[in-house]
């Protein structure tokens, strides 16, 4: 940015604006009264339990092993270590292509953010590959939330045990393509799928945490603090995990104590979530104290008792527990999210890690001028493009590569490859999306509860609709004196 136009901005921008933002906010979609919940419902992993990053070079390193050793794939794929910082949640990839990519809300594909392996694919070859456009086709049968994919062949990776997956698809596409292996991309997605399916499913995830729980919790002091609050005011508990018991129990112990039972009404582990929601067929079933099935029907779910699997309707019935009265926390916007607030009118909240570097980046002075000058740049153009004689054409075709550099020096303040989980320059990201839809309030972690007051209510900001926002920026805040400085300048 031009210094001149730098200190302009400046003054625009008030004083101690960058520090409004606070990590430990709770931000509302929708409003909602703390005062009318009195059940508070809970998934257990990235919701009760935060884990550290260290966990995913884990799941990396051991399903890479397992691509290697048994799947047999070559032994060079063992020289590409975790990259911490490739992948951001909510990616999409192109399962034919062997393509990462970035999608916004209007399912069009965001220039700069696609890699074929760990190289980025240059913006002329994305639309060829796409038949002249970034748009990538919504599959027609996929229901109303647009479960898991858009169109048959791309997926979407929305949890956040998805980002070790994504950077071996990179990593594994990548040793093909430069050295110069032939191979199916589909193949490999379904295998590098398997082998990251297998650390899941022989357990290894979760023999690493009970090993080392103060490596890889973080924060259980606040996650005891929450519950010790709820629980002393009067609220009901409810925890419905996919976990098994002997994980969730240590896990819990560890963080809140022996007795944190006492603070749930209901414990449901392995609940096979989303299907819990969405199929009425499980029942539920008794675990004894040494975590072994009871085989008696289920007619109450008591307190102090553990059950496994069941389903939602069931739940529902036994529990009496209906509508707005129910708040449920959870990290995975599809499975625990979306079934419950549309179809059974609970209150639903959803954990977001990535908020708290994502706020500490939005608060830099930095990103605050880059914005400013780009909403300032655009307005700019947007009234300059009806003049049509060569002067105009010029400034034109300058200002529009300063806002090309713009955007992709903001994006890169986020993540060099992908930018923000939330957003695609201007427009939001189908993650946002999918965020704003399923969840009434989103927050960094659970402990940003404490700030507030449970009888609290939760208002969002207005945001003004495009119809009602005619002016942009810079006319608002200057009159036009960035205006006139800008055409007197060029």
């Amino acid at each position: 940015i031009d210094p001149h136009v730098s200190h302009l901005l400046s003054d625009v921008i008030p004083p101690g604006a960058c520090n409004l933002l606070n990590s430990s906010t709770v931000y509302a979609n929708n409003e909602v009264n703390l005062a009318e919940v009195d059940i508070y419902g809970f998934d257990y992993d990235y919701t009760l339990a935060l884990y550290s990053n260290a966990l995913h070079s884990m799941i990396y390193n051991t399903a890479r092993d397992f691509l290697i050793e048994h799947f047999k794939y070559p032994e060079g794929i063992r020289k590409y270590d975790y990259i911490p910082n490739f992948a951001v949640r909510g990616l999409h990839y192109d399962i034919q292509k062997g393509l990462l990519m970035k999608i916004d809300a209007f399912h069009y594909i965001e220039p700069g953010t696609v890699y074929r392996g760990m190289s980025p694919v240059p913006d002329e070859e994305v639309l060829q590959l796409y038949g002249g456009t970034y748009h990538v086709p919504l599959q027609q049968d996929s229901g109303f939330y647009g479960k898991v994919c858009i169109g048959p062949k791309v997926k979407q990776f929305m949890d956040i045990f998805s980002i070790p997956e994504m950077t071996l698809l990179a990593a594994t596409n990548d040793f093909f393509i430069t050295s110069g292996i032939e191979y199916d991309p589909v193949h490999l997605f379904k295998d590098v799928s398997e082998a990251i399916g297998m650390v899941h499913l022989k357990g290894y995830m979760y023999k690493w945490v009970m090993k080392d729980l103060d490596k890889f919790i973080q924060r259980g002091e606040e996650t005891a603090a929450v519950l010790h609050r709820l629980v002393s005011q009067g609220k009901k508990l409810f925890l419905i995990t996919n976990s098994p018991f002997s994980f969730v129990d240590k896990g819990m112990t560890h963080m809140v104590g022996k007795e944190w039972r006492d603070f749930f009404d209901v414990v449901i582990v392995q609940a096979d979530k989303p299907h819990f929601f969405t199929d009425c067929i499980k029942p539920f079933r008794r675990l004894d104290g040494n975590g072994d099935l009871r085989w008696e029907k289920i007619n109450s779910l008591d307190k102090g008792q553990i059950y496994k699997q069941g389903n939602l309707f069931d739940f529902l019935r036994l529990s009496g527990w209906r509508g707005s009265r129910v708040l449920y926390f959870g990290d995975h916007l599809y499975s625990d999210l979306a079934d419950l607030m549309l179809r059974h009118g609970w209150r639903t909240a959803a954990i977001v890690p990535e908020l708290e570097q994502e706020t500490k980046v939005v608060s830099t002075k930095r990103y605050a001028l880059s914005l400013t000058w780009l909403q300032a740049l655009t307005g700019l153009m947007e009234r300059l493009q009806t003049h049509r004689d060569p002067a105009s054409k010029v400034v034109f075709e300058e200002w529009h590569n300063e806002r090309e550099e713009l955007m992709v020096m903001t994006k890169n303040l986020f993540n060099p490859q992908f930018g923000s989980l939330f957003r695609t320059c201007h427009n939001p990201t189908y993650f946002s999306r999918r965020l704003c839809r399923f969840s009434d309030v989103y927050m960094a972690s659970l402990s940003c509860l404490l700030n507030y007051d449970l009888s609290y209510t939760f208002y969002p900001r207005r945001t003004p609709l495009q119809h009602e926002a005619p002016l942009w920026m810079d006319q608002l805040c200057t009159g036009s004196s960035i205006h006139h400085h800008c055409t007197r300048h060029h």
